[in-house]
């Protein structure tokens, strides 16, 4: 409850890592076992904060395992103020998210990291990570240096909503802005004179629709997704419109699929730019800037963290959902850094939705299959 009503948006995370360290250290966690990481520095996002860091000594010998969750939330989850209501938690503002995505995760782990410096229970060496701006592109993921995290073996980061969910792989991202000038001209005096970035983002947007690159895609047995999500320009209707700038995104699990849905995409903007001229025949211009936000992954039902995982679900009673996202996580970013990471859930229900709630008994299984996760030999 106390996690879900602090403020802490993509690169706002401080009074979250704050809390936690709060916790730890009353719970007589030294300050050396402590380390905040420095704030993304290629992230589109101002932060202050960067990933916290939380190194436990094993009481037996074994390698390490990295526990991980992320602090950020989405913008419609500021000022939530949670409430509950039976078995679940839900905001008491309907205008509001609840920021169970992920402040729940954040709170598994808290909780099993609490019980182990609590003394009584045998565990390997043990790091857990709160992550940083995971909603604007697992940039603090991305950041995270293998040294400062102890080298672990395998990784479990907890973002999702079953317990008994283990998620084994992840679609990989690539977004862009598009920026498209055009030439201004009176709209009513001369609209001749000008060339509409608008219509030509228009058309563009048309083209990727009509030919079935724009939204889910399905290609020669090959399957993706595009959006065009964001779109900006104008600022009076009597002048034609001689700047737009877009931001848009291509998916998939096949990385080659991906590169010619972004392809796509490019091609669709300027065509539509050769198409619209003016009465002189001038034409404008697009410029692209993308990059790869992470790649996809997907790990084998034999790679010792998936069947870790599983144990652990299976020994809380529960039975084993394998799966594999259509979104990001910060495990694709741990995993190609080397820790091979699987995703589990806990709780979440309805996220970056003012409808979002918390049910409390899949957060309580998740607590459990966290604390296996930890100690089991």
């Amino acid at each position: 409850m106390d996690l879900l009503a602090l403020p802490g948006p993509s690169g706002g995370e401080g009074p979250v890592a704050d809390y936690i360290v709060e916790r730890l250290t009353a719970a007589g966690l030294p300050a050396e076992a402590i380390t905040r990481d420095k704030p993304p520095k290629d992230s589109p996002v101002a932060g202050a904060a960067g990933n916290l860091i939380v190194k436990l000594p094993g009481t037996r010998r074994g390698s390490r395992r990295m526990l991980s969750a992320h602090m950020d939330t989405v913008p419609i989850c500021q000022g939530a103020r949670p409430v509950r209501r039976g078995r679940k938690i839900v905001s008491r503002d309907r205008a509001t998210g609840l920021g169970g995505d992920d402040r729940a995760g954040c709170a598994v782990i808290l909780a099993t990291a609490l019980e182990l410096l609590a003394g009584g229970v045998d565990h390997p060496p043990l790091t857990f990570l709160w992550t940083v701006q995971e909603e604007v592109g697992l940039h603090g993921a991305r950041a995270a240096k293998l040294g400062l995290l102890g080298r672990p073996r395998m990784g479990f980061n907890w973002d999702g909503k079953a317990a008994g969910q283990v998620t084994i792989g992840a679609t990989g991202g690539y977004r862009m802005a598009i920026g498209i000038d055009g030439i201004a001209s009176h709209a009513g005096g001369h609209p001749e004179d000008g060339v509409s970035a608008i219509a030509i983002a228009s058309l563009a947007i048309s083209s990727l629709v009509q030919n079935g690159w724009h939204g889910l895609i399905e290609k020669g047995g090959r399957r993706g997704t595009s959006n065009v999500g964001v779109i900006h320009g104008g600022a009076a209707t009597n002048v034609v419109t001689d700047r737009v700038d877009l931001r848009a995104e291509a998916r998939s699990h096949d990385s080659d699929f991906r590169v010619r849905i972004v392809r796509e995409i490019e091609r669709a903007f300027e065509r539509a730019a050769r198409q619209v001229k003016n009465a002189a025949g001038q034409t404008g211009s697009v410029e692209f800037d993308g990059r790869l936000d992470y790649e996809a992954f997907r790990l084998d039902r034999d790679e010792p963290a998936v069947q870790l995982a599983a144990a652990a679900v299976v020994g809380e009673g529960l039975s084993v959902d394998y799966n594999v996202a259509n979104g990001g996580l910060d495990a694709n970013w741990l995993t190609m850094l080397g820790v091979p990471t699987v995703t589990l859930g806990c709780g979440q229900n309805a996220i970056h939705t003012a409808a979002e709630w918390l049910d409390l008994d899949e957060y309580q299984r998740a607590v459990g299959v966290a604390r296996r996760v930890a100690t089991m030999e």
